[in-house]
């Protein structure tokens, strides 16, 4: 693809963001609302991305102002899928800024999907975020609606604070990562009695 081209599209993508995110992670281009036969033959053009850019590193602004920041190996943008969506499936890393630029929370991930028509984040795979209060959370699964302004799982989850752990399954917070409940707690442990080996679990 000409790099001209590529400029061109890339401009476009960003100037109808609306985000985790977010971001973003945050973080959309539109699609057509045309109601589409379950019966008809899926075009095999709509199986591949509209684009693929590689190496991405990228401010994304909402309302005027910088609010995101993407880094993922590649980027890819399906604006023909019901729904459309982007994929991060190798990996990402994205920060979400407050009005004055401060990174409300860090949110890494093996695999993410970014759902327009809702503003749902799908993170998948070894998912890590930091707020900016210094709480880390480690879980498999994480959705961020930006809708509702929640992040939430229903998968275990390892919320490690300054001077304790805390475990569960199923969990729901503001953006900040600062308000949160888990559900079904399975335990409390101080920081010094947990070891390397108090990983997120696979469920």
């Amino acid at each position: 693809m000409p790099e001209h081209k590529n400029r061109k599209d890339r401009t476009l993508v960003y100037t109808t963001v609306a985000l985790w995110a977010a971001a973003v992670f945050v973080f959309f281009p539109s699609c057509s609302q045309k109601e589409r036969n379950a019966a008809a033959a899926v075009k095999e053009s709509d199986s591949l991305p509209d684009m693929r850019t590689l190496g991405v590193t990228t401010l994304i602004s909402d309302s005027g102002m910088i609010r995101y920041k993407i880094l993922t190996d590649e980027w890819l943008i399906y604006s023909h899928r019901n729904p459309p969506f982007w994929a991060f499936e190798k990996g990402i890393y994205l920060e979400k800024f407050d009005s004055l630029f401060h990174v409300d929370a860090s949110i890494k991930a093996d695999t993410a999907y970014y759902y327009e028509p809702k503003k749902l984040w799908e993170l998948r795979g070894n998912v890590h975020v930091q707020s900016q209060r210094g709480d880390k959370f480690d879980t498999q699964l994480l959705f961020w609606d930006q809708n509702r302004e929640k992040i939430y799982s229903d998968r275990f989850i390892r919320i490690e604070q300054t001077d304790k752990v805390l475990t569960g399954y199923g969990f729901e917070s503001n953006q900040q990562m600062t308000e949160y409940i888990i559900f079904n707690n399975t335990g409390e442990f101080d920081v010094e009695d947990t070891t390397p080996a108090d990983t997120v679990r696979n469920h």
